[in-house]
């Protein structure tokens, strides 16, 4: 084989450049491989969604809603005696509320004084509750004032000592968790007390961690029979001016209830958050001196 020597230095390097450039473009740097993202375990993701939702918290100093209730009589006919619509004014601090009757005829009914509660042997509520709050120990009454909500401390009074890293309250064990399109889904079990700790099952979006839907346990106080039934509400949740609300509740019965209001479903309408409300709206004494100053909307 005969090869011929370039006489040109200048020719030579040129070459040897272009054959550089040629194999540079032939064969690019290898990209480099991400390293894949940490997934959360299923006991951190109930932390996150908690977290997520108490985020939120404390809920607005004032509510008026308008609640829904609809069941069926033991022969599955409407049960025009327990279905009714109530417009609710509620005060945060202490779940003290007005209530009204909304009559099928038109016009609203007398002041009552209310205090909406989940797992108590009244309406549940308001929609503004911290749906992962345990039950109360025991049957409280509607005079019992619970305990406020603390509110977030201003972080100038703050001193920091230390950091921590935590998943959350250990009051649930997450015995399973699966991703439904874009919602994950847990499956939880009671740690301890499952009478109080009422959560059996929680939905919320996998991206933000905004809780979407609840499946928990309640009670249905008879009082007829003078029993507690065990009952499960399918609770679903939306966001309004960006803070989760109940939207619909959806209970079952138990224990082998077969009675009226086996199944029965709550709808929350017409959800605000006034700036302010009279005091005399969270005091029975008060009703009767301000018969013409009773709230419509």
């Amino acid at each position: 084989m005969k090869i011929t020597m370039m006489k040109n230095p200048m020719m030579a390097i040129a070459a040897g450049l272009l054959v550089f450039a040629f194999a540079t473009a032939a064969t690019p740097a290898p990209t480099p491989t991400p390293e894949p993202a940490e997934t959360p375990s299923p006991q951190r993701v109930l932390g996150l969604i908690r977290a997520k939702f108490r985020s939120h918290r404390p809920p607005p100093a004032f509510v008026s809603y308008t609640i829904e209730r609809k069941q069926k009589t033991d022969r599955g006919f409407p049960d025009f005696a327990e279905s009714y619509t109530d417009k609710v004014w509620v005060r945060s601090l202490d779940r003290a509320a007005l209530g009204r009757r909304v009559y099928p005829y038109g016009g609203l009914g007398p002041a009552n004084f209310q205090r909406p509660a989940f797992n108590e042997d009244r309406d549940p509520g308001p929609p503004t509750a911290d749906v992962f709050e345990p039950a109360p120990p025991k049957k409280t009454k509607i005079s019992d004032v619970p305990t406020p909500e603390p509110a977030p401390q201003p972080t100038a009074t703050l001193i920091t000592i230390g950091s921590t890293v935590t998943t959350g309250e250990y009051d649930y064990y997450v015995d399973d968790l699966k991703v439904e399109g874009d919602q994950v889904h847990l499956f939880l079990r009671a740690v301890r007390d499952p009478e109080r700790n009422r959560l059996h099952e929680v939905f919320a979006d996998k991206g933000s961690y905004e809780v979407t839907r609840l499946i928990a346990h309640d009670r249905l106080f008879d009082e007829g029979s003078r029993k507690i039934y065990d009952t499960t509400f399918d609770i679903r949740i939306g966001m309004l001016e960006g803070r989760p609300v109940v939207t619909s509740i959806h209970g079952v019965v138990g224990d082998g209830y077969e009675g009226d209001g086996k199944d029965v479903d709550y709808q929350f309408r017409d959800i605000k958050f006034p700036a302010t409300m009279p005091d005399w709206y969270f005091d029975a004494r008060s009703y009767a001196s301000h018969l013409n100053d009773l709230p419509t909307k």
